[in-house]
């Protein structure tokens, strides 16, 4: 069974310690950084400053007023309909990950560009990227299957003056995930992946609906979803259980190029069959980090081909 490694109790909402969103979003503060806010913010029902978060124009104002003032970016921008994340629980990701590093190298993060990290669906708005480079200082390659979303990430790696920290690669093998991304002789300390979870668009629209409802809105035909995404985003063929055992299998193909690899897991009921295509493919070391944000449970699911011998001369060679 996976070797599991949990942090201490945490604060309100169970984000991790470093995580600068643990608090109340603080909207004077969020509407100076970005004045552009203050038309979405408003009094809720409890009398406290908030968005109305079905909003999807709104909830991408909260994300780049967050992104600009936690993490000192200038520009932050997406297309219309495209993926606007939570920052907070990919934040959360950034630090877990900054974490399982420490573990091979005496407890201590690994920081600065000599540390690289592979981010698989990068999307367009780039987010693990510009929070794992401004937190720690690594270095990324974010690849991705849509020209158009690589075009949104990459003016905003460039308004903020990360082209040398930032590199995009277009996936053009639909059936590639690392295939054809990670380049011979390459190596990548660790790579992230937020996976498509649903199975098809029904279920995404169907999942959209209970969404809406959950957040006291009316529900039309077809709501726009609140965090937007492209289908290539929200679901894949078998789901998140098919994609991230595609995944383990490419993983497989290049065992000794990267250190971590790593995927986000939205459903738990996925672990079992997920365990058993990395069984399947002989990793030497399988990690469970569980995370959450308020009521919402993930974990991330890392496996890693190196045996002890190996990790220990990668940390001294790579991270010294």
């Amino acid at each position: 069974m996976p070797d599991q490694y949990k942090k201490p109790a945490e604060e309100k909402g169970g984000l991790h310690t470093r995580n600068k969103h643990r608090s109340r979003y603080n909207f004077d503060a969020l509407i100076k950084s970005s004045p552009e806010l203050k038309l979405f913010v408003a009094p809720n029902k409890f009398g406290d400053q908030s968005i109305d978060f079905a909003n999807p124009e709104a909830v991408k104002m909260l994300n780049g007023a967050l992104l600009k003032h936690f993490y000192n970016l200038k520009y932050w921008d997406i297309p219309e309909n495209y993926l606007c994340p939570p920052i907070p629980g990919r934040a959360d990701y950034i630090h877990y990950i900054a974490d399982l590093l420490a573990l091979c190298n005496l407890g201590i993060i690994p920081a600065g560009n000599k540390i690289k990290a592979l981010d698989i669906g990068v999307g367009a708005n780039c987010v693990y990227p510009l929070i794992g480079n401004h937190e720690y200082g690594w270095d990324f390659v974010g690849t991705d299957i849509d020209a158009a979303a690589l075009e949104s990430a990459q003016k905003i790696i460039t308004e903020n003056n990360l082209t040398n920290a930032i590199e995009l690669r277009l996936q053009t093998n639909l059936s590639g995930i690392y295939t054809g991304i990670i380049k011979p002789d390459e190596q990548f300390d660790v790579t992230i992946c937020n996976p498509p979870f649903h199975t098809s668009q029904q279920e995404v629209e169907q999942a959209n609906t209970r969404k809406q409802t959950n957040l006291n809105k009316a529900a039309a035909d077809k709501p726009n979803l609140n965090f937007g995404g492209q289908s290539t985003e929200l679901w894949y063929p078998g789901g998140e259980s098919a994609f991230i055992s595609k995944m383990i299998y490419q993983s497989s193909k290049s065992p000794l190029q990267c250190f971590w690899y790593t995927t986000l897991v939205s459903q738990k009921d996925n672990l079992h069959n997920i365990y058993k295509a990395l069984e399947k493919v002989g990793v030497i070391d399988i990690k469970t980090v569980n995370m959450a944000q308020g009521q919402k449970k993930s974990r991330i699911v890392c496996w890693t081909f190196l045996d002890e011998y190996r990790q220990k001369e990668w940390s001294e060679k790579r991270w010294k």
